[in-house]
């Protein structure tokens, strides 16, 4: 379904200060005939689960601006972060746009069509990463989405490994790393730096990614905490505890933004079933918006790429029934 247009700090997210240079050795998802069952030990294997898609499986066609009459609930409940958050993470950095004439944009160019007239969008990006920054984190963290929405603000592609309680893998790969289980807890493969602390984690992207200033609604304390918990009243405790899953070889990809709520109820489902999964965030201004476009001859997010069972596919509704009937153990 189309991305719309559009308190204190408890205990578990205090941490030790700080920006730490360690060895990269975060516990890889990757295409092998072997897998390891617990990633704290890369001894003990366990033959590979085969994927396949469910039995007579069709993806579904995109519909635009359109809402499945039994998700209305879940799609309103998810949109009331844009406004708490006032549409943070919905445009990338430095986003402008303007109406022009219809011919002024080629047709095989993606631009938002507005009675009769496109909409020509441009941003102002920072360096781009070589490689996607990895994120151990879960949905209804307050303190994670603080990172999730600037990592659309910058448009940067993420490894996310979901860390839902009780979760057999990732929260126990982020002890043996940093030392705690705390969220969220980044690792940036291009520099070596590892850390702990949502708000020395966007200091750290906007400086290395960004122009170096911190989002506005970002940068405002524990105004900022208090309103990412309001902002997910509406799907209280959805992302948090895990579903026992099969762990795919490969993370899969996801084509999305923090702002909108059709792409927030997949990336809950990801999270429960701790799937990891590359984030190719596309907000309005991202010239990724393009790349999908012609890509999938079409844009419309969350697009899901599931490397595992070579299954693509729009539709928020039915990508949640398809991991649930691809996954689920």
């Amino acid at each position: 379904m189309a991305g719309l247009l559009n308190i204190l700090q408890p205990p578990l997210f205090r941490s030790l200060p700080g920006r730490r240079k360690t060895p990269h050795t975060s516990f890889s998802v990757k295409a092998t005939s072997e897998t390891p069952v617990n990633p704290s030990s890369s001894t003990t294997t366990t033959k590979q689960v085969p994927f396949a898609a469910p039995p007579n499986f069709k993806p579904p066609e995109p519909k635009r601006f359109s809402v499945r009459p039994d998700k209305i609930f879940d799609i309103l409940g998810a949109s009331l972060s844009l406004v708490f958050r006032l549409g943070t993470g919905v445009f990338v950095s430095g986003y402008s746009a303007s109406l022009v004439g219809k011919d002024e944009i080629p047709p095989d160019q993606y631009a938002l069509e507005i009675a009769g007239f496109k909409v020509k969008e441009t941003s102002k990006l920072g360096p781009r990463p070589e490689k996607p920054i990895e994120i151990y984190e879960f949905e209804s963290c307050p303190f994670c989405r603080k990172v999730r929405e600037l990592v659309s603000v910058l448009d940067l592609d993420v490894l996310y490994y979901p860390c839902p309680r009780n979760g057999p893998n990732f929260r126990l790969k982020v002890s043996q790393m940093g030392g705690k289980q705390q969220f969220p807890y980044m690792v940036d493969p291009n520099t070596g730096v590892s850390m702990y602390e949502s708000d020395e984690i966007i200091k750290y992207l906007v400086g290395k990614y960004g122009d170096g200033s911190v989002p506005f609604m970002l940068s405002l304390g524990l105004l900022t905490t208090l309103t990412e918990g309001f902002a997910m009243i509406g799907r209280m405790g959805r992302g948090s505890s895990y579903t026992p899953s099969k762990l795919p070889p490969k993370p899969l990809e996801v084509w999305a933004y923090e702002g909108s709520p059709f792409c927030k109820v997949v990336r809950e489902v990801l999270v429960e079933l701790e799937l990891p999964h590359i984030f190719r965030s596309c907000a309005r201004g991202s010239p990724k918006r393009q790349i999908l476009y012609q890509k999938a001859n079409h844009f419309q997010v969350p697009y899901l790429e599931d490397p595992n069972t070579g299954v693509q596919m729009f539709e928020s509704a039915e990508i949640v029934e398809y991991l649930r009937a691809t996954y689920v153990r």
